[in-house]
């Protein structure tokens, strides 16, 4: 199968650096992507560096890692850069040691944020954290609701409304964030893709620039439209969310499009 978007192809092999989202590029669920090791020995043949990046809260760098490793690719935790780190981050940089923050999150968030030094409760709430909860309960959606309300910040992590998985394209932790924000009438604070503090810190862990990196993923409007606000070049697979209908009608427009990585892989050769 041929790219749906070639264009120039010296370009893409001028390329250092890529900012890789997981599902739907990599794999679905526990199921990994046609091509995925060419994919990945092609980058280390060609030494273009990468970091991992996903709006997926639901598990840690090292998660990550192991996930990578059982298929057979090797990543360091380095090379994983979640929105749930790039939320510590900015936590890190906007509130003091010990605030006190109620978290709709999973084990993962939550470890990063007290290990962070942060009080996960539900009293003297500075802000309320919210991304993807496999748990969600309607208490759970009140007291963030109360708590927003009564002043405290909105964070989200992850504003993907939904994301694929081996069964389809299931709820994401943006359709949390939906529901929190029409009960609080509070817009989050969004932290992850399309926002430029993941992409950031991605580049400074590869000591890159812009123009020698590309957002490499499966959705327009966070993978693709994230990467064109910081003048990157831009790659979508239609493995995962968007489809070759979506990028027709769409005004964002990638740089390059490819059915997978395996026709990445064979466009870098």
């Amino acid at each position: 199968m041929q790219s749906i978007r070639s264009n120039d192809l010296a370009e893409l092999r001028k390329l250092r650096g890529l900012v890789i989202d997981m599902d739907g590029v990599l794999w679905h669920g526990d199921t990994p992507m046609p091509g995925i090791h060419q994919f990945f020995n092609i980058l280390r043949q060609r030494q273009i560096k990468f970091v991992l990046a996903t709006n997926n809260n639901t598990q840690t760098p090292e998660g990550f890692v192991q996930k990578a490793g059982k298929i057979g690719v090797e990543v360091q935790p380095e090379q994983v850069v979640t929105a749930a780190v790039a939320t510590v981050h900015y936590l890190c940089s906007n509130y003091p040691p010990g605030s006190h923050l109620y978290v709709v999150g999973e084990a993962a968030l939550r470890g990063l944020i007290s290990d962070a030094g942060f009080v996960i409760s539900d009293t003297n709430v500075q802000a309320v954290v919210a991304t993807m909860d496999r748990q969600l309960t309607y208490e759970m959606l009140k007291r963030a609701t109360l708590l927003i309300r009564a002043g405290a910040d909105f964070i989200g992590p992850n504003p993907d409304t939904s994301y694929p998985t081996s069964e389809g394209v299931v709820p994401g932790g943006g359709a949390i964030l939906a529901a929190i924000s029409a009960a609080s009438d509070r817009q989050p604070l969004i932290i992850g893709k399309p926002e430029s503090w993941m992409f950031r810190i991605c580049m400074e862990r590869m000591q890159l620039g812009v123009e020698e990196t590309a957002s490499l993923g499966d959705r327009l409007t966070t993978d693709i439209a994230g990467g064109q606000r910081l003048g990157m070049k831009t790659i979508l697979v239609l493995s995962g969310v968007s489809t070759a209908a979506n990028v027709d009608s769409s005004p964002i427009q990638p740089t390059w499009v490819f059915p997978g990585i395996a026709e990445l892989a064979r466009a870098f050769q």
